[in-house]
């Protein structure tokens, strides 16, 4: 499985739409970049904004909405019923697939450091990305909020943050980066408006005042409903399930004589939470969650159809996904051979000499596996895109006109997707000489490996610029192209054959 990260973005604002929408174009603007989920909360005057993606596009997809959120947000003019500092007051990463904790706590720093010293915002890192146990809990590092923070930060020496000026940033705040469980934030409502039993009860429940390791709640007025809430961070689902602070709330409310109106879960939560759920109230027996259907679906593989993975839709009679595509895994099957080398080399004394060039290396294989994997998806798009052009109808001669030039428009973005995917896949063929040159000798073979996926990528992306090629009558186009890959097809000729020469050389 793939590196893949999930990042909930937190921003101070919850009642103005439209600078919501601003801040999700600016994260999901780069292919790759998936917003699941968005939520705003007028009374708290917050929104919670949800993204997935590979992990080499985290950074820049979570700077991108920091940055857009500082110029539309102003923290002097702030006011809301939830704790907060800055305009994206905090941004955690929650690693997924493969990815680790480590691996995000790495991405947390590179968004850290890039923040404090792009945009003049302190940076202070927290959860698992904590630089010390003091900074580990949230509040720890919010004490004060907005407005107690503007003098601790230039006059307490232990708040200074980890990135970025010891100042703050009037308009923007402060941000913190941190790197978490999967977390659940739900909300409870009592059929009350008594904001002193709320508090009481939100007390009996978090982890502060002796409730559950794993609960963070506080009690709230929410004006618009005339209620008051119990609004939570369930940090560990697994520890503390949802339906035991339920029943706690419950059974507290009812010695005060107050009913439990609703709940609601605010952004997205792991489906298994929602599982541990219905098997508490359903009292089931024996379930696991391999009975729920879309989770047996999900097991047998992704694709175009129930269990139907890339293999398959290759195999069917489907003229898409095709050549180009597969050119494309392969470059991507490159890239990823030359990083799962350096991540078998960097760490280990006898490279240690090479660890900065390989953890190079190994970030560069990252980016250019995704940006393969994307190519694989867009192969396919300019494909369809060909076949829509000769629909076209031809019953006129200004239709047959409209008809050529698409079919020529289409043929032309047919013709470059596979050149990209030969431009990158040569920058992965550089990359396996390297490992094969200075990485792990175990891993050889995979270096070797590496190098073959990587021509076959260049050769059969090539056909597939040349088949394209034909149906184009802009000659300077075609001859431009021509030559690129030609060009492309040289070089890697020269860089495979290096490789394989180091690779004998070693076996």
């Amino acid at each position: 499985m793939a590196k893949i990260v999930e990042c909930v973005p937190n921003f101070s604002e919850g009642r103005r739409p439209e600078v919501i929408t601003a801040i999700c174009e600016a994260i999901g603007s780069e292919d790759g970049v998936t917003i699941l989920d968005h939520e705003m909360d007028g009374d708290h005057n917050r929104a919670v904004v949800t993204f997935v993606c590979d992990a080499t596009l985290a950074v820049d997809a979570a700077f991108r909405g920091i940055k857009k959120a500082g110029e539309l947000i102003d923290m002097s003019k702030h006011t809301g019923g939830h704790p907060r500092m800055g305009a994206c007051d905090v941004c955690p990463f929650i690693p997924l697939g493969d990815m680790t904790v480590e691996d995000a706590v790495e991405l947390a720093h590179k968004l850290g450091k890039r923040v404090g010293e792009e945009l003049n915002v302190p940076v202070f890192l927290y959860e698992d990305a904590a630089t010390s146990p003091k900074r580990k809990n949230l509040a720890k590092v919010r004490k004060g909020q907005y407005e107690g923070m503007i003098e601790a930060l230039e006059k307490d020496p232990s708040r200074k943050p980890d990135y970025g000026p010891a100042k703050m940033n009037i308009k923007a705040g402060a941000t913190a980066v941190g790197v978490r469980f999967p977390l659940v934030a739900y909300n409870v409502y009592l059929g009350s408006n008594d904001l002193v039993v709320a508090q009481k009860i939100a007390d009996a429940v978090r982890s502060i005042k002796g409730g559950y390791r794993f609960v963070k709640a506080m009690g709230l007025e929410i004006s618009e409903r005339n209620q008051v809430q119990i609004s939570m961070n369930l940090v560990n689902y697994v520890k503390t399930p949802i339906f035991r602070v339920f029943e706690t709330i419950k059974s507290e409310a009812a010695r005060y004589g107050i009913n439990v109106t609703s709940s609601e879960v605010v952004g997205l939560l792991p489906n298994q939470a929602v599982l541990d759920v219905a098997d508490f109230y359903l009292r089931l027996e024996g379930f696991s969650k391999e009975q729920v259907l879309e989770e047996k679906l999900a097991a047998m593989g992704t694709g175009g159809g129930a269990g139907e993975t890339f293999n398959d839709e290759v195999a069917s009679s489907s003229p898409a996904p095709g050549g180009g595509s597969v050119a494309a895994a392969a470059g991507a099957l490159s890239a990823a051979l030359a990083s799962m080398v350096c991540r078998l080399s960097v760490g280990k004394k006898a490279y240690a000499k090479v660890k900065d060039e390989l953890s190079d290396v190994r970030d560069k294989g990252d980016a250019l596996r995704a940006e393969l994997e994307t190519l694989v998806k867009t192969d396919m798009e300019a494909f369809n895109k060909v076949m829509e052009a000769f629909k076209l109808p031809k019953g006129s001669d200004e239709q047959i006109e409209a008809r050529d030039a698409a079919v020529e428009e289409a043929n032309k973005g047919a013709a470059q997707v596979p050149l990209e995917v030969m431009k990158k896949s040569l920058e992965c063929l550089a990359l396996a000489k390297i490992v094969a040159e200075k990485g792990n000798t175990n891993s050889i073979t995979d270096s070797g490996v590496a190098g073959l996926m990587g021509q076959a990528a260049v050769e059969g992306a090539g056909y597939n610029v040349r088949i394209n090629l034909t149906g184009i009558n802009d000659k300077e186009f075609v001859k431009k192209l021509s030559d690129e890959a030609a060009a492309i097809r040289k070089d890697a000729e020269t860089v495979a054959a290096e490789i394989k020469q180091l690779v004998e050389a070693k076996l």
